[in-house]
């Protein structure tokens, strides 16, 4: 459950497994786990033949391991050329194999269910709320009156100050329409290649993490978040957003080609939605393609509910403490919230009542106490000095 930039680990997707070392891991388990070296061109010709694959793509897989066999019967399977190939076309395969060319899952269309995830999810920010609602209809007429599932609709941007919920309402967007949820991070972003990934000619190539994160999903219908588009690195930043104008364009990324997979992928049923602190950093063709959405500052007054109602109940479970062990007088949370100042989110707040848990939680743990109350009087020993 998300509340105002914070999620309920219970609620979100599963944590990522290491895609990458799963891959290698399966390559070398594959070439170590059959004594007869013809078993493992055999296995790969099993799991190519039996794969939901484009025929096109198909056909290159199985005339890749024609050339695989050529090789063994020219050199055996002994020599290094062999065997780095052999190494090289099962990593290959198994990220061809892991996207999902045809895979989707099922919309839920259903608006008012989606306006109660976003209420449960997400306190105060009635206008955003208003526009994504706004959003989602449009996608939910789309689907019901086009079979093919693309996009149509500009891709949404929101913009705000760090710990206003930007990244969290992505999730919620995903979670309206049970869709499985990706991030990609562009916060120091260097080079396009980890969007576009890198050709198979290089050693090391991998794909990008648009492929990276499909293969993850295993639907073809994610939704992803493109976080913080406004600091990827200076030097990079030209040829990055290239990429964006590509992928944000449903007429061009119908035919999406990582330099890794080389063989078009088809992104015009994936959900894109954005972050950004600001616009100044982002191309003008990108924000062409964006609707942008303005994430406003908390108020006080939402501060409290949030802290109190919300914040407060989840830091002190998660940090051990029972309910009886740590309560918080009313007339106190004036204090709690501004310590330092104005703060535009919630992210101060945050770590303010992590530090008041840990301090009561170690005077428990030590003895000294059994329960407190955190009053005005004595909240300036708990605050976090800093």
């Amino acid at each position: 459950m998300v509340y105002d930039g914070l999620m309920d680990p219970q609620q979100t997707n599963p944590p990522e497994n290491n895609n990458d070392q799963d891959r290698n891991t399966n390559a070398k388990s594959t070439m170590t786990s059959q004594s007869d070296p013809n078993n493992i061109l055999n296995e790969l010709k099993h799991k190519i033949d039996n794969a939901n694959l484009p025929l096109e793509l198909k056909n290159n897989l199985n005339e890749r391991i024609a050339r695989l066999e050529l090789l063994r019967s020219g050199n055996g399977i002994s020599t290094s050329s062999y065997i780095i190939e052999l190494e090289n076309s099962i990593t290959y395969i198994n990220w061809v194999l892991s996207l999902p060319w045809f895979a989707k899952s099922e919309d839920l269309l259903d608006l008012v269910r989606a306006k109660q995830i976003l209420d449960k999810n997400h306190y105060a920010l009635q206008n955003v709320k208003d526009r994504i609602l706004e959003y989602l209809a449009e996608i939910i007429l789309n689907a019901k009156n086009h079979s093919d599932g693309i996009i149509r609709s500009p891709v949404l941007c929101l913009i705000g100050l760090a710990g206003t919920g930007k990244t969290t309402l992505g999730e919620s967007i995903a979670q309206s329409l049970g869709r499985k949820f990706e991030r990609i991070p562009f916060g120091g972003m260097g080079d396009a290649r980890a969007l576009r990934g890198q050709s198979r000619a290089f050693p090391d190539a991998e794909p990008g993490y648009i492929i990276k994160k499909l293969a993850h999903a295993k639907t073809k219908n994610a939704v992803i978040l493109l976080d913080e588009l406004d600091r990827v690195a200076d030097s990079a930043r030209t040829d990055i957003m290239g990429v964006l104008v590509e992928l944000l364009d449903p007429e061009q990324n119908k035919a999406y080609t990582d330099h890794y997979i080389d063989y078009p992928f088809d992104l015009s049923n994936v959900l894109f939605v954005a972050t950004a602190n600001n616009t100044t950093n982002i191309a003008t063709a990108v924000l062409d393609r964006l609707e942008i959405i303005q994430m406003p500052s908390y108020t006080d007054e939402e501060k409290v509910v949030i802290a109190k109602n919300y914040l407060f109940p989840k830091l002190r479970a998660q940090t051990g403490l029972a309910v009886n062990q740590l309560e918080i007088a009313d007339d106190v949370w004036e204090g709690i919230i501004r310590p330092l100042g104005f703060d535009s989110g919630i992210r101060s707040l945050q770590r303010t009542i992590e530090g008041i848990c840990r301090k009561v939680a170690r005077e428990i743990v030590e003895g000294k106490i059994q329960t407190m109350v955190i009053t005005n009087g004595n909240l300036k020993e708990f605050l976090q000095t800093w």
